[in-house]
């Protein structure tokens, strides 16, 4: 398109001509705003009409540059009716309004900004919901670990305080078995404990209806062919495991249990070449005072234990571990300080669906801007291509995909479906691990939501420096760390094929990375090499060369680069702040439009559309929009 040619704008373009959303007559009359209409404003004020760009454009569609003028320019081809002066200036004021900020949409339509308003409240309620959860998530977590401890003391042979805290590195070694008489009195120890369990200070009880001890059940799970003749080295082996259970018949006085002889009656032999697992399982019934309140009933659960002898490695070492899983359950007994003992469930679910009910509107608002936004770009596409001749750019297609709105929509997901477990937990329909899966959407949840109270500190210029930076140094730190990934990938597999068979910070993958990460922030830099013993000369000078490698190159020249980066980007950002941001098509084609919020040609029947709220109203009250007669008036604007 040859931009020195223009061409004469036609009259008054007729009614339902493109003009993005459908208009009636008093809205393409609002529109015009003649002098008539606007009489009280004065005369020397700045508007969007007739004013130009002074900034060209490059066009993306035929490699020519394109000035974005108030009045279009255009080939000798006859301009349609889109092209008049009406449209474009109203074009601007349509994308001029669209990115605003909800604050000044209020000033410019009078409009309460209730978008703004309910990721308010959100905020709120949403916080407010996780602060109880983690409460009652601390008390349950802390209540089953202490439990289990319990448990440990009581049916666990060999267990001793020492075990109870987890340490780095550990001061004890595992707890496992190493003779064939400790397998079975470690059993008849588990037994023992649980025939006796009114004993124990704890408020336990068996898990049947009169009270009664129930038969633990002992499972072997063992290869299905497992004979070994060391002394040729030859074996019979089969790979398939078998499983065999047995339900332990404890006689009244269970301190006289004898696994082994209760065994060898039901013809039970343990091979212990071929064992690679065995377990013994039983469950206890406790109700926990301490969790009541005034507004909250104690809580009553049901503990299956589980005591696990693990032979895989088949190392001469059977470690020895307790797993009780707690699973609470509906009480039965009845409490004088609340009737029913209703209030604290009713509450709860009270919030719970007021936080599921806002977060559903927040979705909805949000999923509806972004519908709207991309209905927008479309016109704003045809626009173009229709009085320029050009095509939109990339980057002023981006500028209507509104990242905040769908940051919010999957919060407001998370939130939806956590707030729908957290209601199924608190009738007590749901147990076990339901509670670290609701604990992860409602916290990942609540990030986000305080993540996306940055989009409003960002209408302060000060805090917005912050945001700028931080987007305009995104690109290069994802390039820098993808690069910076590789060289950590190779130290990574490196140091765990060198060092773990002999460091114990490398004797996983996992805590390979972990301890590399450690180091580059300068966490236990000593122990990790002391750590490393002697043995090996050789690995040992290995060590010291790999390590001092690996924290030179990331602390002194990636960490750096890293900070460069940033603040190149923050000089960017100010640099930008006295000489002006670099503009997309779409921002340098509104740019002319200098129209103030508070002006009020923002607040013209043009800007209604169907989808407002307004609209909406008038539709379920069978109102017919009022019509204010037309005043007439020069069709052109100013």
């Amino acid at each position: 398109m040859n931009s020195n040619q223009e061409v004469l704008v036609n009259s008054q373009p007729p009614r339902d001509t493109w003009s993005g959303l459908p208009e009636n007559e008093e809205e393409m009359e609002a529109l015009v705003m003649n002098p008539e209409t606007q009489g009280s404003k004065s005369s020397d004020m700045t508007h969007c009409y007739g004013t130009t760009i002074s900034k060209d454009v490059p066009s993306v569609g035929n490699g020519q540059r394109t000035n974005l003028e108030g009045s279009p320019s255009s080939s000798n081809a006859p301009c349609p009716d889109i092209c008049s002066d009406q449209e474009v200036d109203r074009m601007k004021r349509r994308l001029r309004f669209f990115f605003m900020n909800p604050i000044e949409k209020w000033q410019a339509k009078n409009r309460f900004p209730y978008k703004f308003l309910l990721q308010l409240v959100k905020i709120f309620l949403v916080t407010a919901q996780l602060c109880i959860f983690a409460h009652s998530r601390y008390k349950h977590v802390n209540y089953a670990w202490d439990n289990r401890v319990t448990f440990s003391h009581l049916f666990l042979r060999g267990w001793d305080t020492t075990r109870e805290v987890n340490s780095y590195p550990p001061a004890v070694g595992p707890l496992a078995l190493y003779a064939k008489e400790d397998f079975f009195l470690t059993i008849d120890h588990a037994v023992s404990g649980y025939g006796n369990l009114s004993d124990a200070i704890g408020p336990y009880s068996y898990d049947t209806d009169d009270n009664h001890m129930a038969s633990p059940l002992l499972c072997l799970h063992h290869y299905k062919e497992g004979t070994i003749f060391g002394f040729n080295e030859s074996y019979v082996f089969n790979s398939e495991i078998d499983k065999t259970c047995v339900n332990l018949t404890v006689p009244h006085n269970a301190s006289q249990f004898s696994s082994k002889d209760y065994l060898r009656s039901l013809g039970v032999d343990v091979n212990f070449s071929a064992l690679v697992r065995a377990s013994l399982a039983f469950a206890v019934k406790t109700v926990n005072f301490k969790a009541a309140s005034a507004i909250t009933p104690p809580d009553c659960y049901r503990f299956d234990v589980q005591i696990d002898m693990d032979n895989s490695d088949q190392d001469g070492q059977m470690l020895l571990s307790l797993e009780a899983e707690p699973m609470r359950l509906v009480c039965q007994g009845d409490v004088e300080y609340i009737t029913d003992n209703r209030l604290d469930y009713i509450l709860g679910s009270i919030l719970n669906s007021v936080v599921i009910l806002v977060c559903c509107c927040s979705l909805l608002l949000c999923g509806r801007a972004i519908y709207r936004a991309q209905q927008l770009k479309n016109e704003t596409i045809h626009f173009f291509q229709t009085v320029y001749g050009t095509v939109l750019s990339r980057e002023g297609r981006l500028e209507f995909l509104n990242l905040w709105y769908v940051m919010i929509i999957v919060n407001d997901i998370l939130i939806i479906f956590g707030s729908g477990i957290k209601e199924q937990i608190d009738r007590k329909q749901l147990a076990g691990d339901q509670w670290n899966i609701c604990s992860v959407f409602l916290g990942t949840g609540n990030l986000l939501v305080w993540f996306g109270v940055l989009r409003y500190l960002g209408f302060f210029k000060t805090y917005n420096v912050v945001i700028l930076t931080l987007r305009n140094a995104a690109p290069k730190v994802a390039r820098f760390s993808l690069c910076a990934l590789l060289i950590y990938a190779g130290f990574t597999f490196c140091g765990w094929l060198v060092l773990g068979p002999y460091h114990i910070k490398f004797r996983s993958l996992a805590s390979t990375s972990e301890c590399l990460f450690a180091l580059i922030n300068g966490d236990d830099m000593f122990a990790t090499f002391s750590i490393m013993p002697l043995k090996s000369p050789m690995l040992w000078w290995y060590c010291r060369f790999y390590l001092y490698t690996f924290i030179s190159l990331y602390i002194y020249v990636v960490l750096s680069l890293f900070i460069s980066i940033i603040m190149d980007a923050y000089e960017t950002i100010k640099l930008y702040y006295k000489e002006g941001f670099p503009k997309s098509d779409v921002q340098a084609f509104m740019a002319s439009c200098t129209d103030e919020a508070s002006s009020g040609v923002f607040r013209s029947g043009s800007f209604s559309t169907s989808f407002s709220l307004r609209s909406w109203f008038d539709k379920l009250c069978c109102r017919l929009p009022i019509r204010k007669p037309f005043s007439g008036g020069s069709s052109r604007f100013m």
